[in-house]
């Protein structure tokens, strides 16, 4: 997984796997888009493409997009994620405007949808799900096994991230992504996480 900070959010989008340009491999309110879309179809081989984008507003019945934390994730700051599927692999990209600048987060594909509060959506979605008793264990809380998007923004705000993984999303067991407090942990008993959930943008896969 690969993070750039400082590339404006609006080209993020535009080409898939080609972010804003670059050569990169995975290291109004907030109902303006109110669901995913998929686009492209597999007729002819083609990739199929889920895609979100929303602003971050206070949790409501409508948004799309909720901040938990408005000084980390302010109301108004914009996301837009996209997961490109070819084949057996999913690319994962993720762009964020008007956060706190200059800030280390992590971020993750979790199950559930977002909620009014933060642990409303549900544990990391992952490829192989971990036993009950091996939540924290490496062997499954990795960027393998899970969508790890972790960034840090620029002087702006903005950051953009990207990743891969060789697997697809089982269908209806994806419903957001989350931005977290700081970068993923990887040591044993602490795996896969990153402190408090900022903010969460729904994204139904």
């Amino acid at each position: 997984m690969r993070t750039i900070a400082g590339i404006a959010v609006c080209a993020l989008l535009a080409a898939g796997s080609a972010a804003c340009g670059g050569d990169q491999d995975g290291d109004d309110q907030g109902a303006a888009d109110p669901s995913p879309t998929l686009d492209g179809s597999p007729a002819g081989g083609e990739p199929e493409r889920v895609s979100a984008e929303a602003e971050f507003a206070p949790y409501g019945p409508d948004v799309e997009a909720v901040t938990y934390d408005e000084q980390a994730v302010p109301e108004g700051a914009s996301v837009e994620a996209s997961a490109t599927r070819n084949g057996a692999e999913t690319e994962f990209v993720l762009a964020v405007n008007g956060l706190e600048p200059d800030r280390e987060f992590g971020a993750h594909l979790h199950t559930e949808p977002c909620g009014p509060n933060p642990d409303d959506s549900g544990p990391h979605y992952q490829d192989e799900p971990a036993p009950e008793d091996a939540a924290n264990d490496p062997e499954y809380a990795n960027d393998d096994n899970e969508v790890w998007l972790d960034f840090t923004t620029d002087a702006e705000g903005t950051a953009t991230s990207d990743t891969d993984v060789d697997w697809e999303v089982r269908p209806g067991e994806a419903n957001s992504i989350v931005i977290h407090a700081h970068h993923t942990m990887t040591e044993e008993g602490h795996a896969g996480e990153a402190g408090d959930r900022l903010g969460c943008l729904n994204f139904p896969m």
